[in-house]
């Protein structure tokens, strides 16, 4: 066993998988913003930081998978991207409808 994982974990490290470890610390980033910001709010919160270490996260797992040829975790991978993508649009789409609601609601000064 202490063979395998010195072979696994210390012989064949290289900058691909100092690459996967990085992107799987950023997808994993997204977990602990988003218990941050739940239990501040003292309720359940997906904040914009959440999509975004989701994007950037699955962005780079994407890349790793590419270069380790793993079917299942591209195409996995490649799912949750447009997933991700799709809510940071959905969040940008209401902040532009907010800021136009809020424009439209000032008073004009005479």
């Amino acid at each position: 066993m202490a063979a395998y994982l010195y072979h696994v974990f210390v012989e064949q490290f290289d900058l691909w998988i100092a690459l996967g470890f990085f992107a799987q610390a950023m997808f994993t980033a997204r977990f602990v913003v988003q218990w941050i910001a739940s239990e501040r709010a003292r309720r359940s919160v997906v904040p914009v930081a959440f999509w975004t270490f989701s994007l950037a996260g699955g962005a780079l797992l994407l890349v790793y998978a590419l270069h380790r040829r793993d079917p299942v975790f591209i195409i996995g991978q490649a799912a949750g991207l447009f997933i991700y993508t799709r809510n940071i649009m959905l969040i940008a789409g209401e902040k532009k409808r907010n800021l136009a609601e809020t424009e439209s609601m000032e008073i004009p000064r005479s």
